[in-house]
């Protein structure tokens, strides 16, 4: 467990270069810092933070209370970034002159260079809407969606984080816990190569789906029609069924 938490630490880390910057940030403060309340703050609490996080007895009991995959949360509690600002603030403080707008676009410089912009993330997309999730699930959900009830809908993975914040009237007999940590029959069958309606449809009528939705590229195994499939719409590369064995009542 020990272990697995220094391996969220290096993960964390990046090049290293910010871990650094924020060491050498706290002892300059440590140093420097004559007012109590802002050495408490800016010192003391994250050095008690960071022997908390590296606790092996703090690990082990986190680990048995609480899912070991959010432990890198713990570094949220601690101000790495808050504490190398108020460093720099300090130090551009007693300097003078040029030596003062020099060491800021300096600072300012290797902050930059320590990482890598956060919008590089393959997860990261250019916002579609004012509600920022992908226009077709937007489409899909209006689509579907019936007033004054809710409706229950299998997505594809893509599409499963972005539903639940669009929509609460559109449920899903699977969600985020599904996508890699408990095994969910149901959500491995909708992600299969092709879409097997035999293996699906019994999940489907188990857990009273009223919609299906499928890749447009994705080959159906079997006629649709003979489980009770009719189909409602295609919209932008996603095909959608209406689930005819499960009543809706509008």
């Amino acid at each position: 467990m020990w272990t697995e938490a220094v391996q969220i630490f290096q993960k964390y880390m990046g090049t290293g270069l910010i871990v650094i910057w924020f060491l050498a940030a706290l002892v300059y403060v440590l140093l420097n810092e004559k007012q109590r309340p802002k050495r408490i703050f800016f010192v003391y609490m994250p050095v008690i933070m960071l022997l908390i996080y590296f606790n092996p007895l703090f690990v082990g009991v986190f680990f048995s209370v609480v899912e070991s995959e959010i432990y890198f949360r713990m570094w949220w509690l601690i101000p790495v970034i808050i504490v190398i600002a108020y460093a720099v603030v300090c130090i551009c403080d007693r300097l003078r002159g040029r030596a003062k707008g020099i060491f800021a676009v300096t600072a300012v410089a290797l902050i930059v260079l320590s990482g890598k912009l956060v919008y590089s993330n393959p997860l990261y997309s250019r916002a579609e809407n004012s509600y920022h999730v992908p226009q077709s699930v937007v489409e899909i959900c209006d689509a579907i969606v019936v007033p004054g009830r809710e409706v229950m809908a299998a997505f594809p993975s893509e599409l499963i984080l972005y539903v639940r914040q669009y929509d609460p009237r559109v449920c899903m007999p699977y969600g985020r816990d599904d996508m890699g940590k408990y095994y969910n029959a149901f959500y491995d069958a909708m992600q299969e190569k092709d879409i097997d309606l035999e293996v699906i449809m019994p999940f489907a009528n188990q857990t009273l789906c009223h919609y299906l939705i499928f890749r447009d590229d994705k080959e159906i195994l079997g006629n649709p029609q003979d489980f009770g499939l009719e189909f409602f719409e295609r919209i932008d590369g996603y095909v959608i069924y209406r689930n005819s064995n499960i009543p809706l009542e509008y």
